[in-house]
Order: structure tokens, then sequence, then C-alpha cells
């Protein structure tokens, strides 16, 4: 690796022209990028989601989990970045990357069905010993006492 170390850079914006060596960070946009640590000049983004990386800040470094693998890039190169040291992870072969891709798919299409369910899920009445007990007691009184005022109600709408 030619880096060793990733300085954070809090951004709103990601900048046109990265520096090597420094981790972009917008919060805004839920990412980071950098330029790949092997030296190549890769721009290497990683979106913060739920099914993608998570960024620890601790107040003085930035760890990004899960590793690195830009299986993409001509370089192939794999890393971890913790407390923005780099850490050099082991190579990977196309049967790993193919099987970890599958697993990220999955992983995805598990959470954004579990999303969709809790979001179309209708919500059930609050029903409580009490709450009953309020039920029964509007009907007894809209069949005992309620009829009557309907009937009221009626022959005073007639007479206007």
């Amino acid at each position: 690796m030619r880096h060793t170390y990733l300085k954070q850079r809090f951004v709103e914006h990601i900048p046109e022209r990265l520096e090597p060596g420094v981790l972009y960070i917008s919060m805004e946009y839920a990412t980071a990028i950098h330029r790949c640590c092997c030296g190549c000049g890769e721009e290497v983004v990683t979106p913060f989601t739920p099914t993608d990386w998570k960024m620890t800040f601790d107040g003085e470094t930035v760890s990004l989990s899960p590793s690195i693998g830009n299986w993409n890039f001509t370089c192939r190169s794999h890393y971890f970045i913790r407390r923005g040291q780099i850490i050099k992870a082991s190579n990977w072969d196309e049967k790993q990357i193919k099987d970890n891709r599958q697993e990220d798919n999955e992983a995805k299409v598990i959470y954004y069905d579990k999303l969709e369910e809790i979001n179309t899920v209708q919500p059930t009445p609050d029903v409580t010993p009490q709450t009953k007990r309020l039920d029964l007691d509007i009907r007894t009184w809209l069949v005992c006492k309620g009829n009557n005022l309907v009937q009221r109600m009626t022959k005073w709408l007639r007479k206007s």
C-alpha cells in the first residue's frame, strides 16, 4: 500500500479534485470518497447505508466497515480503514468476490423487503380492557338513550 494513513476531512460537498491520502466525508450525502490507497489514483466511493458501509468517528479518527475491496479496479486492492490507518487485507479470488457480491445483494433484498413491509403495515387499534369497556358503554348508551335522542331530534327537525 502506498498510503498507510488517511486524514479525514468532513466536507459538505465532495471536491472535484481529490488529494491522495485524504478521506473526504460528506454527512449530507452520507458518503465518503478517497483515492485508492494502493496509489493507482482511482476514486473509491463508499456510501453509508444500512446495507453498505458504516462510518465511525471517535472524535479524532475515522473507521469504515466493512473492508474496501476494489475488485473492479486494475489494482484489485483490498484494505480496511481503522482509526485512519490502512490495514492491507488478503487478496480474494473470483469465487470469493462472487460469493460476497451475492451476499451483499441478498442482504439488500432482505433489508428493503422488510422496510417495505414495515411501511405498508396498517396500524392496529389500541385495544385494552379500558377501551373494550368504553366501546360497550357507548353501544349501551346508543341503544338505550341514543335512540330516544335521535327520536327527539327527528321531531325537532320536522317542526322546523
